[in-house]
């Protein structure tokens, strides 16, 4: 049995596996910026972006989208999955959890991506084997606006707001939105509590004193659209938070006059 895979890696812990054999690395840039350079032995892995809404039907159908993409690339969800992108993140931490609506059971992102690459890089395109294996979807994986409605009072989770004091109390907000608040009950966060300077997610130490909750404990992070909360799920996996990024986040909730807020 191989070892576990932590849900954040860097390239310290990556460099002396390549090519292990239960060893996926997927390159998630797209495949003409894999072909300029690309860490040795990883392979194109594009599997989409989160759909901007968050009903049953649409993830439930997006996630079998997914799985199909990751079959495509040869990706059976028997390996250990790390993912990467140009380095601040978002992208590989989008696609992670999109693997895991998909049903891949084991899938890490690598901090700093290919920025933070030490070693040379192969250059060319990948030869890709699609594969049969059809993937069990996780839709608990990707959280949506009926489940945060459904506990919005289960002390278990923590909702995250890393949006702006002013997004956050509903002064201010972007003007498509037709509501501004916050969801009841959730917390808000600066970024830069998670981030250092050059963008990097602090140490552990220092994100779980920020975020005022012990390891492990279950948090959904929000903002906006989507962005600002995935690159927050990132910094919260690192410091060992189950942590999930709700897509929809306010565009969507905003969007139905059923849900209720706080301003």
């Amino acid at each position: 049995m191989s070892e576990p895979l932590p849900p954040v890696v860097d390239a310290d812990w990556l460099a002396p596996r390549l090519g292990e054999p239960d060893l996926v690395v997927g390159d998630v840039r797209g495949p003409n910026a894999h072909a300029r350079g690309h860490i040795p032995g990883s392979r194109p892995l594009v599997v989409g972006s989160p759909p901007p809404m968050t009903d049953a039907e649409t993830v439930s159908a997006f996630a079998a989208e997914v799985g199909l993409r990751l079959r495509r690339h040869g990706v059976t969800g028997e390996e250990r999955l790390v993912v990467y992108d140009r380095g601040d993140g978002l992208g590989a931490i989008v696609s992670a959890q999109l693997a895991e609506l998909a049903g891949h059971p084991r899938v890490a992102v690598l901090l700093g991506g290919l920025a933070d690459w030490p070693g040379e890089l192969d250059l060319g395109p990948a030869e890709l084997e699609p594969v049969k294996t059809r993937l069990e979807p996780r839709l608990a994986a990707f959280p949506t606006r009926d489940e945060l409605l459904a506990r919005l009072e289960d002390a278990e989770l923590t909702i995250l707001d890393v949006r702006t004091p002013e997004e956050h109390s509903g002064r201010s907000g972007y003007p498509c939105d037709p509501r501004q608040g916050h969801l009841p009950g959730s917390r808000r966060l600066d970024l830069g509590d998670l981030f250092d300077e050059l963008g990097r997610p602090r140490g552990a130490e220092e994100v779980r004193a920020a975020v005022g909750l012990p390891e492990g404990a279950e948090i959904v992070a929000y903002c906006h659209s989507g962005s600002r909360s995935a690159r927050a799920t990132l910094a919260l996996r690192a410091a060992g938070y189950r942590a999930r990024n709700y897509a929809g986040s306010w565009h969507e909730w905003s969007r139905h006059s059923e849900l209720p807020l706080e301003r």
